[in-house]
């Protein structure tokens, strides 16, 4: 199979000049997307095993020097278009961050975080169909010498959607949005009244201290 590695806005990447020109377009809109201010994007692997061809990101929240979030993106093209995708173009997320103890403890916790994923791709106009995903709270207790550390839950949203449409920079701007608001940032933008979600009544996680050093 041929893939192709994340890279930078610069490009490069090993197997990008024999890719199907739908693919180069996607990665072209993806590395020149404008992102919001407190999202910084790296080069990543892209894995060799989920489509003929792949394209990867990694991403981090960071304010005031201190980062706040992360996660990963893979845009996966396989011109076949597998019958689960109902397309021929898949993007995969996952998505991390630390939670206030308030937000930590909410049972609604899973639903609202992927209403935070459906608001967001509704609110950049990224249009998508087949999502799937699992939201997981990991809840952290420390012992011995790491006892000082106080307690900390953290939220991981995995997720994946077949682009709609052939505007990659919305979905990238759209997950970069929940990577924020998962750091307890606001959105840039808010869905329309309709969404079918809790939409801008959702509350936002409160980031009010540091994350652990680990």
């Amino acid at each position: 199979m041929a893939a192709v590695g994340g890279q930078s806005a610069q490009g490069g990447g090993t197997g990008r000049e024999s890719a199907p020109i739908e693919f180069r377009d996607a990665v072209e809109a993806l590395t020149g997307a404008r992102l919001r201010p407190e999202v910084r994007l790296s080069p990543q692997p892209a894995p060799r095993r989920l489509a003929p061809y792949t394209f990867a990101l990694s991403a981090s929240v960071e304010v005031d020097g201190e980062e706040l979030a992360d996660g990963t993106l893979v845009l996966l093209h396989d011109p076949a278009a597998p019958e689960p995708w109902n397309g021929d173009f898949r993007v995969v997320t996952m998505t991390r961050a630390e939670l206030e103890p308030e937000m930590a403890g909410d049972p609604l916790l899973s639903e609202v975080g992927w209403t935070w994923l459906t608001d967001a791709l509704q609110a950049h106009g990224a249009r998508y169909a087949e999502p799937s995903g699992t939201v997981t709270r990991c809840h952290s207790q420390y012992f011995g010498a790491l006892a000082e550390r106080g307690a900390s839950t953290e939220i991981e949203l995995r997720a994946s959607w077949t682009p709609a449409d052939r505007r990659f920079e919305r979905h990238l701007a759209a997950w970069a949005d929940l990577l924020c608001v998962c750091a307890g940032l606001p959105p840039t933008a808010l869905p329309v009244a309709d969404s079918g979600g809790l939409g801008g009544v959702v509350p936002m996680p409160a980031r009010r201290r540091p994350r652990n050093s680990h």
